[in-house]
């Protein structure tokens, strides 16, 4: 016997349901603007898509409005005050640029024509993210005419940022640049997924990331393995020998320091994950892999979400071509990329990383490690009020049980906690099947209206729970 609805639910889904062609209309008119960050070509279209998503916002009742430039692509910033002047204040971030697109890639229609098949919406940029951003509108809208409020029961901000699928260069001075005006007691993130159509998830945590090249040079030329091989230090096997030495035989990673601070995992949060319809041949399929690695002890989905890695992205030196060429190179190159998890430094993992490599190199070899721009963890702790807030209104959304999981990749999401100092959540409705950065980008309609849904309940239960939090 299915479960009686609430009124304030019916109310919500006849709005939703009253409103959604109108909806759909203009997500594919947003859609429809090919704003590819990545390609020069598109900064016009960038732009006006920033553009028409601040007339949006202001359509839909935002009061405050703003195109935010950078170096780069333009942001949007909108801002909704509540009447309350006690309500809490809380950030959603989002993205409006889209990965590249063209017919010939294997799309089955154009991929800047948003089209609707099976009940499933086509174009790039329908989750990834265009869609789960446009979803907000409408569910503050919802909220209110259910409520009958004429501002969010919190302090509402958006930020939609316009260079994440370049890598948000400049997203992190945007932030400080503009701190005072971010400033919130929670995020937001709407550019994430769920575990499947059938088991809604909330994410709790991304890892950080930290990338380095390292350089070794030896002889100042190529020069004959028979005339000075044995007899002087190779840096290509100097190079094969730190790979070598970057974990025990445990998976661990092998150098000192690295685990210094780590937030572990509690028992609660490994039966969590242990509850997911995990299929590991599947997932192994996906992978393109034949057998699972990594740190004994912990399950796959542990080490891919909640435990630190030290992988090998490249690694090479001395000569290449057909054939041989006896030499002992003048140079190798090793490329290294850390994810990081809560509780770990990207500068102390830097200083570590740079000491134990320095540490391998033989005498007569010289070390040049150049590192790159990090990315710090993010995490949520289970407990925490406005998470309970986010897993609340899914669940109401959804009826059925939700889930928790952790996103093993980095995001520009740690920039606003480290910056603003505020817990980062995670609000998607995106699922593996919708071929983010693929051909043929899609999103279920069924779930994109489950994302209304979700936010339509849990601003109202933000500002209940958050006023009687401890």
């Amino acid at each position: 016997m299915s479960q009686p609805v609430d009124s304030a639910v019916s109310a919500v889904r006849t709005y939703i349901e009253r409103h959604r062609a109108a909806f759909l209309d203009d997500l594919a008119e947003w859609l429809r603007i090919p704003s590819v960050s990545a390609q020069p070509e598109h900064a016009t279209d960038v732009r006006r898509s920033a553009d028409w998503l601040a007339a949006k916002l202001g359509g839909t009742g935002f009061p405050t409005t703003e195109v935010w430039q950078t170096p780069g692509a333009p942001a949007v910033f909108a801002e909704w005050p509540s009447a309350d002047p006690e309500a809490p204040t809380v950030l959603v971030y989002g993205h409006h640029d889209v990965q590249p697109a063209a017919r010939e890639d294997g799309w089955h229609s154009e991929p800047f024509e948003p089209v609707v098949r099976e009940n499933r919406l086509y174009a790039r940029g329908a989750a990834d993210d265009k869609g789960q951003v446009f979803f907000h509108t409408l569910g503050v809208r919802a909220h209110l005419a259910v409520t009958g409020r004429t501002s969010p029961a919190v302090h509402l901000k958006l930020l939609v940022e316009g260079e994440e699928e370049s890598g948000s260069p400049h997203f992190r001075a945007l932030v400080e640049e503009h701190a005072d005006r971010l400033a919130a007691d929670a995020v937001i993130v709407s550019d994430t997924g769920m575990w499947s159509e059938d088991t809604p998830t909330v994410c709790t945590g991304m890892r950080g990331l930290a990338e380095c090249e390292i350089r070794l040079y030896g002889p100042d030329q190529d020069i004959h393995s028979g005339s000075f091989g044995g007899a002087v230090p190779n840096p290509a096997t100097a190079a094969a020998r730190l790979v070598a030495a970057l974990h025990d035989e445990h998976g661990r990673v092998a150098i000192p320091g690295f685990y210094d601070g780590i937030v572990e995992l509690t028992d609660r949060e490994r039966a969590l994950f242990a509850q997911l319809p995990f299929d590991e041949e599947q997932w192994l399929r996906t992978a393109r892999s034949y057998a699972t690695h990594g740190e004994a002890g912990y399950t796959t989905l542990e080490r891919i979400w909640a435990r630190p890695t030290a992988e090998v992205n490249g690694i090479g030196g001395g000569y290449q071509g057909a054939g041989s060429k006896t030499i002992i190179p003048s140079s190798a190159l090793v490329k290294l990329s850390f994810r990081l998890v809560a509780g770990q430094d990207p500068d102390h993992v830097e200083k570590a990383v740079r000491a134990w490599a320095e540490a391998q190199v033989p005498a007569g070899i010289r070390c040049e490690i150049t590192f790159g721009a990090a990315t710090r963890p993010c995490l949520t702790p289970l407990d925490h009020p406005a998470l309970q807030s986010v897993v609340r209104a899914m669940g109401r959304a959804f009826g059925t049980p939700v889930r928790f999981t952790r996103e093993g990749g980095s995001g520009p999401a740690a920039d606003l906690q480290d910056v603003l100092g505020a817990p980062v959540l995670f609000l998607g409705i995106s699922v593996p099947s919708d071929g983010w950065h693929a051909p043929n980008e899609k999103v279920e309609l069924d779930l994109l209206l489950k994302g209304v849904e979700t936010t339509a309940y849990l601003w109202g239960d933000l500002a209940e729970h958050w006023r009687h939090a401890p």
